[in-house]
């Protein structure tokens, strides 16, 4: 008998959306990770092809290499790895000075320094790694000039350091169409999100809808995000708990714990625990932890609602 997949759906419809909920939740807490192995494995392709390159194109001419057959594969690789090494640190800069900042001219500055130093990091981890491999087979590397050496790799490295930026934001970009990010439905105006925000924008595939901060019935903290659960979905939102908590507080949430805040009109239970902690348990099932660090806060809101 064939089964469709609405029928799927309906029959577990939680199966499914806790199936959805880790799927995000791992490609969330890994992202930094996926970006450095998708951006790795184009590096590591495109250095292989560069040095067979090299190899094939001397055998073409001559029958004898001018170099030791694995000298291509060392230049090659050695660039790889430094650039390997350095992609958290892209990450990193993107996360804390986003391209489209609103103060361009500091931060096309701040990019420009970040490439010179990517540059520098880079030639020394080649270098070395020659240096390295040289010294292994009773050999000695040169540089070469090093006024000269070092123009001509910045020439090269800030082409890589512009790639890599663009493939980053590419990548984030995609993953957040496919996932559906939220943005408080004031963001990008003239002015400033301010508190008491009662709706969020969500762009997913190319459609834009609009939810209730009330439907929210608690959230997360993932990395540079804080993931939103409402009605068995997920929404990802580029903020940080604290911001968050300051702009949707008035409107009836409380943070309970250093990674977690709740809707106080979906709480069914509190149940004590020895430690000192208590478990608070939702209306949908689920079950959170409420800290100590958070009780009094917790009391004072439950007192006011």
């Amino acid at each position: 008998m064939v089964v469709s997949w609405d029928e799927i759906i309906a029959k577990n419809p939680t199966s499914l959306n806790n199936t959805h909920m880790i799927k995000h939740q791992h490609f969330q807490k890994y992202q930094a990770w996926y970006e450095t192995i998708i951006v790795s494995v184009y590096i590591l392709l495109n250095n292989t092809i560069n040095a067979t390159s090299m190899i094939m194109e001397e055998s073409r001419n001559s029958d004898t290499l001018p170099f030791l057959i694995w000298q291509p594969f060392l230049f090659e690789y050695s660039s790889a790895i430094g650039s390997v090494l350095l992609l958290p640190a892209i990450g990193w800069l993107l996360n804390k000075r986003p391209i489209l900042s609103e103060n361009f001219k500091r931060t096309f500055i701040i990019y420009l320094f970040a490439s010179i130093v990517f540059s520098l990091c880079h030639i020394t981890i080649m270098v070395w790694l020659r240096k390295l491999v040289y010294w292994t087979q009773n050999l000695t590397y040169d540089f070469g000039d090093l006024l000269f050496e070092l123009v001509y790799e910045y020439r090269k490295d800030l082409w890589s350091f512009i790639f890599f930026v663009m493939a980053i934001l590419s990548y984030r970009f995609i993953f957040s169409r496919l996932q559906g990010e939220a943005n408080a439905i004031n963001q990008g105006e003239d002015k400033p999100v301010t508190n008491n925000i009662d709706r969020l924008l969500v762009k997913k595939l190319g459609k834009e809808f609009i939810i209730k901060v009330e439907d929210i019935e608690w959230f997360e903290s993932s990395g540079n995000y804080v993931n939103l659960h409402i009605q068995g979905r997920i929404y990802p939102m580029r903020t940080t708990m604290n911001n968050l908590i300051q702009q949707i507080q008035n409107e009836g949430f409380c943070r309970i714990h250093r990674c977690y805040g709740i809707n106080l009109d979906a709480v069914t239970s509190i149940t004590p625990l020895s430690s000192g902690d208590s478990e608070i348990k939702l209306n949908n099932g689920k079950t959170l932890t409420l800290s100590r660090r958070y009780k009094e806060e917790f009391k004072l809101k439950i007192d006011n609602v």
